[in-house]
């Protein structure tokens, strides 16, 4: 979960001399970042570092990550004349270098640990691609929806394709296991989810390659539950905002899940941090398929001590 960043003195180091699509960009750097949790965490996995709207960037949105505010679209899709100016995209020529930061990647491990490819979900992508950038209300979203569906879907239809290709890309040069982040999705009802998302979601997780793991992760989705794992997925991510028991029961126990620390107490004392990882691995109850993770990315405050610690303390603990 967005292992290498802003709370490693290492990632800050790399980002003083790359901008960061610049850094996405380079296989090198983005190998680096990639292997840095690895050796300096002792994590059990790597997970590629780029970013979830590399393969839409082609299609001349007008991709920008503006310093303070992440990233900035400025040519939005806000409706089917902005839809019908985007340029056709075929991910696995667009975006050579993350497969090359894979295969860089698989290499230094050396099958050490398993390395995690990954890409947005449809809805989180068309999300930023229609709000311009991050959105609270995600209104111009919600808008286009219910006033243009049929440019809606024909938005989401684009973006299932090129994120196969861009998915089975990373799989081709290495990647193990990979996870769809439907980040903003959480703030859809059911309704809504099952009408203008799932359908989406399931064609990508179809049409991906055969054998490799799919964690489907999403945040806020405590009322989506059971319509996120129709939408596919062998692994479901849980956030912070639900119980890792209740909601493992609800999902089902022929389902993996993924979760669920708050990252926020990882700004707590050590002891209070054991503390909450004890009680998550407990509601697990030592099932096959759980895979300890936060509910979301790690915060830029955090000390990395703290996630070194709370790493070691999911070894200790599920071992006893």
């Amino acid at each position: 979960m967005r292992q290498a960043g802003r709370f490693m003195a290492e990632y800050r180091a790399l980002r003083a001399r790359f901008g960061f699509l610049e850094l996405c960009k380079n296989p090198e750097a983005a190998a680096e970042v990639t292997l840095l949790p690895v050796e300096r965490l002792g994590v059990d996995a790597a997970i590629i570092f780029a970013d979830i709207l590399l393969p839409v960037e082609p299609m001349g949105v007008g991709l920008e990550f503006a310093k303070g505010e992440g990233p900035v679209i400025h040519r939005p899709v806000r409706g089917a004349a902005d839809l019908a100016g985007l340029a056709d995209v075929d991910p696995r020529e667009a975006t050579p270098f993350v497969f090359e930061a894979i295969q860089k990647v698989r290499t230094a491990l050396s099958e050490r640990v398993p390395l995690i490819g990954f890409a947005g979900a449809p809805f989180t992508v068309a999300s930023y691609l229609i709000e311009g950038g991050a959105s609270r209300e995600y209104l111009h979203t919600k808008r286009l929806m219910h006033d243009d569906p049929s440019t809606w879907h024909a938005l989401m239809e684009r973006l299932v394709k090129v994120t196969v290709g861009y998915v089975n890309g990373q799989i081709a040069a290495g990647a193990q296991a990979v996870q769809l982040f439907d980040s903003w999705v959480g703030t859809l009802s059911p309704a809504d989810y099952r009408e203008f998302v799932l359908p989406h979601t399931r064609a990508v997780v179809k049409g991906l390659t055969p054998g490799v793991p799919v964690i489907h992760f999403g945040t806020g989705t405590a009322g989506l539950l059971e319509l996120v794992r129709e939408a596919g997925g062998d692994v479901i991510g849980l956030d912070w905002r639900v119980d890792l028991g209740d909601a493992w029961k609800r999902l089902g126990y022929d389902v993996a899940v993924q979760g669920n620390l708050d990252p926020a107490l990882l700004l707590a004392k050590p002891a209070e941090i054991k503390r909450h990882v004890r009680a998550i691995l407990d509601r697990a109850a030592g099932r096959p398929g759980h895979i300890f993770n936060l509910g979301h990315g790690v915060l830029p405050e955090t000390p990395v001590e703290h996630v070194i610690a709370m790493v070691e303390m999911v070894h200790e603990l599920s071992r006893r």
